[in-house]
Parts: C-alpha cells; structure tokens; sequence
C-alpha cells in the first residue's frame, strides 16, 4: 500500500501532555479537570459534556497562560523526526485535536501543517469565557476531518494513516487505512490495526 497522508491526534499523541490539564493546573480545579479528562479517554464519560465541564472551569484564566503552557509542553519521542522524515516522503500531513487553536497554532506553527483543526476557547477581554466557539471537535468530527482531509488532496482514505491514543480517536482510526494507537486506551487499542506501547514514533514508518 501507498500511504499519502498521515493525520495526528496532538494530547498524549504527538507531544506527552493534555493541554486542558495544563491550563486547568493553573486553577484550583486542576485535578479535578485531570480526573474527567482520563475518564472522557477511556470512554468512560460522553466527550462532549466532559469538555464543556472541564473549559467551564477553566473561566477567568489570563490569555497569557497560553504562553505559560507552551513552555510546559514537550513532543512525545520521535515526533518531530516522524513528522519530517512524512514530508521528505511528500505526505500530507494534519492533526485534528480535542484540544484547542490557542494553543496548537502556536505549537505547530513552525512545523507548517497541511491541515489543524482543533477545538478554540472563547476570550472576552483576555480572560477566558470558560465556553468554546464552535461545534466541538469529538470523535465524529476527527473522522470527519480525515474524510474532508484525504478528499481535499484527492488521496483515497485506503491511503491514508492515523494515530491516536483515546477513544475520541476511534472513528478517525477506524476509517484510516491503517490505524495506529500509541500508547492507547483499551477502547482504542481494540480497533487499531497496530499498538505502539514503548516504542517511539518513528516505529511508525517500519509499516509504511
């Protein structure tokens, strides 16, 4: 098979946070926001509620902690040289992320994607909303990003890759060509074609 396009998860995927679980740290509620969010990965809670609940208190926090969280953000190993060595072989390449633009433009502005789409926090007079703008980027709407992806380039979904790690990626992984779960949720670990537990992500290209 030849594969085209390769389309990531970001939170615990391609780097090694949960952005909502860094920004929630600078909260009172962080390990309550930490709690939901593992249990909203394992599909234990309904995706939507949990991030509405968990941006609700997120209320009041500065914009400027978006810089604060860059800083605290590291790439999962391999990340980068994955990434580089997919362009070299002249793959389109996107993430679609539960997380959000405020912080994943600025994360992956350098690396000059084919295609984000994410979640975005609504600010009103630099404090955020604690709401989201937009329809929220779930499990259907990652798929649904794949599909409008792989059409856009004109690259059949056969030829297509995707990686995750929670079970918001199971409908993405399930429709790729070849699914991938790094370090995944059982939920997600059950319909991906590979598991990657310890291996870094450049052991991705041994099945390309």
């Amino acid at each position: 098979m030849s594969y085209q396009l390769a389309i990531f998860d970001v939170d615990s995927t391609l780097i090694e946070q949960e952005v909502i679980d860094l920004l929630a740290s600078n909260t009172q509620h962080g390990k309550k926001v930490a709690e939901i969010t593992d249990a909203a990965m394992r599909g234990e809670l309904d995706f939507d509620q949990a991030l509405t609940q968990r941006v609700g208190l997120l209320q009041g926090l500065s914009v400027d902690v978006f810089d604060k969280v860059l800083q605290q953000i590291s790439f999962s190993k391999g990340a980068i040289e994955l990434i580089e060595e997919l362009k070299n072989r002249k793959f389109k390449i996107g993430v679609v992320s539960g997380g959000f633009h405020n912080v994943i433009d600025l994360l992956f502005k350098e690396l000059q994607l084919d295609f984000v789409r994410a979640n975005s926090l609504e600010v009103s007079g630099e404090h955020l909303t604690g709401r989201t703008l937009g329809p929220i980027i779930n499990r259907e709407a990652k798929a649904q990003a794949l599909a409008e992806f792989s059409a856009l380039h004109q690259i059949p979904l056969q030829n297509t890759i995707a990686i995750g790690d929670g079970s918001n990626d199971i409908e993405m992984i399930k429709l790729a060509g070849l699914g991938f779960s790094y370090k995944g949720k059982p939920a997600l670990n059950e319909v991906a074609d590979v598991c990657l537990d310890d291996a870094d992500l450049t052991y991705i290209l041994r099945y390309l």
